[in-house]
């Protein structure tokens, strides 16, 4: 999201457009807790405020983030747009999830200010967009957790369960299984039950630890939609494969270390297009609307 922020205000001061930031997201927006982001140099033109310029090569969000139970109804939204109105704003671009975006929408229908969304969600499970800001990072530090464990799984001859994040989307699990050339993936659209998953993983084990296939180490990516807790999992596995000599069966949940981290190349670039689709969309008199990432035919647009 820093890349967004420090995008939209480089692009905006090049263009002689202030820019305010809005402090902890919808709750900040409320409150009219604003700050600027754009300074008057002494030659008179628009520049990016001192001290921000680290902003593009950084994890999560400086102007903070957070869900806001106020702006759920109708009067926390009557006094965001309020506070938008009073406050001088032309225009509001949204960086966030589903939540966020659905805000936007909602904001941008009852309120008299455009608002334009850009698409950041890890869990990529946001429709519109091929991609959205933070999915990169989030496989990347995902498949450097199991290159990682894979070094242990193959010196102890052990099979991993690794859960990763992505709610009720199995996007992370699936394309980080592929990429790191797991033996499994566990995903929420499967709709599988515990009976089910524990079977099919037992005969995974099976297959893999066979003596004629002399395999090293086993690893199962595990998406968060699927209910059944990675440690339990790992038991009942467990114990389904006592009697395979030599086989250890351990769990490992990333968690939180998923969501940060310095941003890849392409999640820095797509961040950089998105926020030059939302500002040319508000810039074009364009409300309640989301730039998106496309692709197909060989070719990816903004």
């Amino acid at each position: 999201m820093n890349a967004a922020i420090w995008a939209t205000i480089k692009l905006a001061a090049a263009r002689g457009i202030d820019v305010v930031g809005v402090e902890r997201g919808y709750d900040g927006l409320i409150d009219g807790d604003f700050r600027p982001l754009t300074r008057t140099t002494d030659s008179g033109a628009l520049a990016p405020i001192e001290g921000v310029a680290w902003l593009a090569g950084t994890g999560g969000t400086f102007l903070g983030s957070s869900r806001c139970a106020r702006f759920e109804t109708k009067e926390g939204r009557a006094e965001a747009s309020r506070q938008l109105v009073d406050a001088g704003i032309d225009g509001l671009i949204v960086v966030g999830g589903n939540g966020s975006l659905t805000g936007a929408h909602l904001l941008a229908q009852e309120g008299p200010t455009p608002i334009v969304g850009i698409p950041a969600s890890i869990d990529n499970d946001i429709g519109g967009t091929t991609t959205a800001i933070g999915v990169d990072t989030a496989l990347n530090t995902i498949l450097q957790a199991i290159d990682n464990i894979a070094d242990t799984a193959r010196s102890h001859h052990r099979a991993f369960i690794l859960e990763v994040m992505g709610r009720r989307s199995g996007y992370l699990a699936m394309n980080a299984a592929v990429a790191a050339s797991a033996d499994g993936a566990l995903l929420p659209e499967e709709s599988k039950t515990e009976e089910e998953i524990v079977d099919g993983l037992e005969q995974l084990l099976r297959r893999s630890f066979a003596p004629e296939r002399s395999k090293q180490r086993v690893i199962i990516i595990k998406a968060e939609g699927v209910e059944v807790p990675c440690t339990r999992l790992a038991r009942l596995l467990g114990e389904r494969v006592a009697d395979l000599p030599n086989v250890d069966v351990r769990a490992a949940v990333l968690g939180h270390i998923v969501r940060g981290g310095r941003p890849t190349y392409r999640d820095r670039m797509v961040a950089g297009r998105l926020s030059l689709g939302a500002m040319s969309a508000l810039l074009k008199g364009r409300t309640d609307v989301m730039s998106g990432w496309s692709v197909g035919a060989g070719t990816e647009t903004a």
